[in-house]
């Protein structure tokens, strides 16, 4: 079970801005991003710079509007931004609650396929504390959401906890699940450097969608049909749930507050994360907020 009790009491946003270049792993367009400090109860929001008007994208689940292999959520006027999942991981993961993100492109650069890039930067320019509390998304009655053969749910907890657990055919991931414990930073050394994966038999399927045309060795894991395709192995023994997990905290960071809650996710994924916040807002019996 891995713990993320959001012990700071104060809204916070990062110390300075910074910016970076990557690649878009669907795109395979380069990309540049600047992160930007944010005000009180600004939440986190997207801004594309390659468009003059109606440019701003809220971070929140009920703009989500695609979940094939990431996470996009587009405006009113059909604006979009695509594979957020790991950014917003890391910052939930840091507890940046404001934060302003101009992007000159639809795509949030993959960089090595983790969160690991994102935290570093972050920490390196540090955060900043602001002059009000942080309201916490109270979890008050069981919610699940079900497809098939896969299924997450969230259930009422003292502190936000997440379960997970994968299961797929190949010998080299086959079934995983991660219980572990994240408190006084953990999220760094145990979520974060964990890395998106496909498996090589999908690629030439994918991009011929038009799909993962900026995938490579350098930014995701490769599981061919004999050995992991990366020279350098794995980052973890689980690194594959692993990833599942920290693709998971950037979704849910998409309900605008930091959850008090269990949340349990087997052999899910994008799509039924954001039907499970969307449950979740559909009564709101479900849920309380506590400052």
């Amino acid at each position: 079970m891995i713990d993320i009790n959001p012990k700071i009491s104060h809204q916070q946003t990062i110390a300075d801005t910074i910016t970076l270049r990557g690649i878009g792993l669907h795109s395979g367009k380069e990309v540049e991003i600047t992160l930007k400090p944010a005000e009180i109860d600004n939440g986190i929001k997207f801004i594309r710079t390659d468009k003059n008007s109606n440019n701003i994208i809220e971070a929140v689940w009920s703009n989500v509007s695609e979940t094939i292999l990431s996470t996009t959520i587009s405006n009113e006027n059909g604006l979009k931004i695509l594979t957020i999942e790991h950014l917003m991981s890391s910052l939930s993961g840091l507890h940046v609650d404001n934060l302003n993100i101009e992007i000159n492109a639809p795509e949030v650069p993959i960089m090595d396929g983790s969160s690991k890039p994102f935290v570093e930067l972050i920490e390196k320019v540090g955060i900043k504390i602001q002059n009000k509390k942080r309201k916490l998304l109270n979890i008050k009655k069981p919610i699940e959401v079900k497809n098939k053969n896969s299924s997450v749910k969230l259930i009422p907890n003292n502190q936000f906890s997440i379960d997970f657990e994968i299961d797929f055919p190949s010998h080299l991931v086959s079934k995983q699940s991660c219980q572990l414990q994240l408190i006084n930073g953990n999220y760094k050394t145990d979520v974060a450097a964990a890395r998106t994966f496909g498996f090589e038999k999908d690629v030439e399927q994918l991009r011929s969608n038009g799909l993962a045309l900026g995938g490579s060795l350098d930014n995701a894991v490769v599981v061919g049909k004999r050995e992991i395709l990366n020279k350098e192995g794995l980052r973890y023994t689980d690194e594959f749930v692993r990833h599942k997990i920290l693709d998971s905290i950037g979704d849910l960071y998409l309900a605008g507050s930091p959850i008090i809650g269990y949340f349990y996710g087997n052999k899910s994924g994008h799509y039924l994360n954001n039907q499970l916040l969307r449950k979740l807002f559909s009564d709101d019996t479900n849920y309380e907020y506590l400052i």
